[in-house]
């Protein structure tokens, strides 16, 4: 049976825009994501992959569109880092938006390259102090999630190192291409399109980022477990819609998500604050080491 809202919402195509790119982490639940409103709407949902301008291309489409709940917008934790973090955004990433609902959140994974030398996290951080300011990491972005995950755990490690950040739009296959050359000594990434590097050698797993292991690498340690206890950073991703969309609109996220909209605002809020936190902790500005 057909589910609407106040309205008769929907009655026409619903738009999820994502800013990463086609067959990437967030595309792909994206997609999942939007056969299943098909299916319970019965209306068409589409996935429109908009990357570019440092994934703020995305955001910046559907900060522009009709209030309406028809062009919805589908992003990782960047989204509310760069609401203190990014400068001349062409949209406010909190006072333009309305936050709908969680989806996911999993684990990024720390690597270094095969060539590097590096088995553990604590051979990493040992490298980091014999060489202050001289080991090189790399990030899908500053202000990104593996940009701030990397600066949390610098932090608390103690290191100091230089961002090396991304020099194209495809940011997660650049920067993953960076640190199988070595061309970055270290990295934090999403599992998933780090998980063929290593199977092929190319990259080492040192720990993950959450505070449990994931399933997607039982063998490897947390960052917790490696040296840095209470250490969690997850990546996680949620749905927004322009200021401005109908209540009655805004509340049909909530249903299969154990997080309601009005708790997933406090929560994007309260990323936001951290993320500013981390980089006041590393004493330098996002685009910096």
């Amino acid at each position: 049976m057909r589910t609407q809202f106040a309205g008769g919402f929907p009655d026409r195509e619903v738009r999820l825009v994502e800013p990463f790119g086609r067959g990437g982490g967030l595309d792909v639940l994206a997609r999942a994501i939007a056969a299943e409103l098909s299916a319970l709407w019965e209306q068409r949902v589409t996935v429109v992959n908009q990357p570019g301008a440092g994934s703020t291309a995305a955001p910046t489409e559907v900060a522009r569109a009709p209030a309406d709940g028809y062009t919805l917008l589908v992003n990782t934790s960047a989204h509310a880092y760069s609401a203190t973090l990014a400068k001349h955004l062409p949209y406010d990433p909190l006072a333009d938006f309305v936050p709908i609902a969680p989806l996911t959140n999993q684990a990024y994974v720390l690597v270094a390259p095969k060539t590097a030398g590096i088995a553990t996290l604590s051979e990493l951080i040992s490298a980091a102090r014999e060489k202050p300011d001289q080991l090189r990491f790399t990030s899908s972005g500053a202000g990104t999630g593996t940009h701030l995950c990397v600066q949390a755990m610098n932090s608390e490690a103690g290191i100091v190192a230089v961002h090396v950040p991304p020099s194209s739009t495809d940011a997660i296959a650049d920067t993953i291409a960076k640190t199988v050359a070595g061309n970055a000594d270290y990295a934090i990434f999403p599992i998933p399109p780090a998980a063929p590097y290593f199977e092929d050698n190319q990259l080492v797993a040192l720990a993950v980022s959450t505070a449990r292991r994931s399933a997607l690498l039982p063998d490897t340690p947390t960052i917790a477990e490696a040296g840095l206890p209470g250490f969690d950073f997850p990546i996680w991703y949620g749905v927004w819609a322009p200021i401005g969309t109908p209540p009655s609109v805004v509340e049909h996220g909530a249903e299969p998500i154990t997080m309601e909209h009005r708790d997933f605002a406090r929560f994007v809020l309260e990323e936001s604050k951290r993320a500013a936190t981390i980089i006041a902790k590393a004493g330098t500005n996002p685009a910096a080491k």
